[in-house]
C-alpha cells in the first residue's frame, strides 16, 4: 500500500475513533520543495517549485446545529475547538491552532458561512526540514472547510487565504510560493511561479531525473532575525534605484551604480537579481531537458547563496559539493529553503540515487558529526478533494 493510502487509513480511524462515526470526506495537500530561485519570492520575482508526494490530510464531516468546529490534531493527539459565534483569534496554546483558526478567520472575512463539523488533520511532510508542512496544513484547511461550505476556493484564493493566516495568526511574514504550489502542483510538473502576479506555468520534469532532498540535520539558528535582515536589506536596495521590489532592477543597472552601493547591499541585490534570471532560464532547460545547463545553473545559484546572500553553513556546503562530484553534468545541486541549515535538493538520474545516498552516509557523518535523511519524492499534485 502506498505512503499516501496509509495516512488516509489513519486519519480515518481516528476520526471513528474520536467521533464515533465515519468521515464523510476526505481531502489531501502537499507539502513542496523549491528546485531554484531562494529569496526572489519577497522581492517580487520568480521561484520553480514542484509540490512532493508528502502531504497533510483532513478527514470531515458536517454536524447540523452545531457552532463548533471540533478539529483533532492526529500528530498531536489534541483536540481544538472553535467557536463559530466568537470572533476568531489568536491563542497562545497549542501553537498549531492558530495555524487552523488564521484559515478560518480568512475565510469568514472572504464571507463563507462556515458550517459546523468535526475534523482529524495529521500528515507525513517532514516537520522542520523546510518543506512547508504548515502551508500543507494551511491549504488542506482551505478547500477543505470551503467546500464544506459549499464554495470550493480557487487555488489562488486558497493561497492568498494561507499566505494571510500565515502573516496574522503565526508571526511568519511569508512570501507566497509555499501556499501557491502547495494549492496548485500538478503531478510530474513543477510552477515557474511569478511571485508578483501569481501567474504560473507547469514546467514538466523531465522523466530522467528524480528529486532527491537530503536533509543537513542542521539545527536552524537565527533564522527569523536573518531572513528579516536580509529582507531589510533587499528593501534598501530597491529604494536606492527607486523601484518597488529588486524584480525591477537589472543586472546592469545594479553594476552601473555598485560604486555608490554598500558592498553588502550590492551582494544581496546581485544575488537576488542574478537568482530571477537563473530561475527563468531553469524553467527552460527542465522544459527542454538540457540537464547540462540546469546543473550549472543550479551550481551558480548556490554559489550565489553561498557568497553574495550569506545563508549557507559549512555542513551544507559540504553536501553540495560532494553530490556535485558524483553527478557532474548528470544533475544538479543547491540548497534549498532559508538557508542556516536545513536541506539541499539534487536533481538525478535514477542510477546515481543510491550511490549519492550511500556515499554522504559514510562521509557526511565523519565530516560533521551528523546523520543525512534522504526524502526521494516525485512532483505531485495540489490540494485536492480524494
Amino acid at each position: 500500500m502506498s505512503l499516501a493510502g496509509n495516512l488516509q487509513d489513519m486519519i480515518t480511524a481516528v476520526f471513528h475513533r474520536e467521533f464515533g462515526s465515519a468521515p464523510t470526506q476526505l481531502f489531501s495537500a502537499p507539502g513542496r520543495v523549491n528546485l531554484i530561485g531562494e529569496h526572489t519570492d519577497y522581492n517580487d520575482g520568480f521561484v520553480l517549485p514542484c509540490a512532493i508526494q508528502f502531504e497533510t490530510v483532513l478527514a470531515s464531516a458536517l454536524v447540523p446545529g452545531s457552532n463548533q468546529i471540533r478539529i483533532f490534531a492526529a500528530d498531536y493527539q489534541e483536540l481544538h475547538i472553535i467557536d463559530l459565534t466568537e470572533t476568531v483569534t489568536p491563542v497562545a496554546t497549542p501553537r498549531w491552532a492558530n495555524y487552523v483558526r488564521g484559515v478560518v478567520a480568512g475565510l469568514q472575512q472572504r464571507g463563507l458561512v462556515l458550517p459546523g463539523c468535526d475534523l482529524v488533520v495529521g500528515g507525513n511532510v517532514p516537520q522542520g526540514a523546510g518543506l512547508s508542512s504548515s502551508a500543507s496544513l494551511e491549504m488542506v484547511l482551505g478547500l477543505g472547510l470551503s467546500t464544506l461550505a459549499g464554495s470550493p476556493l480557487s487555488p489562488r484564493d486558497n493561497a492568498l487565504n494561507g499566505q494571510q493566516a500565515e502573516h496574522q495568526f503565526a508571526g511568519c511574514q511569508c512570501g507566497i510560493m509555499d501556499q501557491l504550489v502547495s494549492a496548485a502542483g500538478q503531478a510530474g510538473q513543477a510552477l515557474l511561479l511569478d511571485c508578483r502576479s501569481l501567474d504560473y506555468q507547469t514546467v514538466p520534469m523531465p522523466a530522467s531525473l528524480q528529486v532527491l532532498i537530503i536533509h543537513s540535520n542542521v539545527k536552524r539558528g537565527l533564522v527569523d532575525s536573518a531572513y528579516n535582515e536580509r529582507r531589510e536589506q533587499c528593501e534598501a536596495a530597491a529604494a536606492f534605484f527607486g523601484v518597488k521590489a529588486l524584480r525591477d532592477v537589472t543586472l546592469a543597472q545594479l553594476e552601473a551604480a555598485q560604486a555608490q552601493l554598500a558592498p553588502l547591499i550590492y551582494a544581496r541585490a546581485r544575488h537576488v537579481i542574478s537568482e530571477n534570471n537563473r530561475t527563468e532560464a531553469a524553467a527552460v532547460a527542465l522544459k527542454s531537458g538540457d540537464i547540462k545547463t540546469l546543473s550549472a545553473l543550479m551550481a551558480q545559484s548556490h554559489q550565489s547563496m553561498r557568497d553574495d546572500f550569506a545563508i549557507t553553513v559549512p555542513a551544507i556546503d559540504f553536501l553540495v559539493a560532494e553530490v556535485a562530484a558524483i553527478c557532474g553534468e548528470r544533475g544538479g545541486v543547491r540548497m534549498t529553503g532559508g538557508g542556516f541549515g536545513g536541506c539541499i535538493v539534487a536533481l538525478l538520474p535514477a542510477d546515481l540515487v543510491e550511490p549519492v545516498c550511500l556515499h554522504l552516509s559514510k562521509v557526511y557523518p565523519a565530516a560533521h558529526q551528523l546523520e543525512p535523511t534522504f526524502y526521494l519524492c516525485q512532483a505531485s499534485a495540489g490540494a485536492r478533494a480524494l
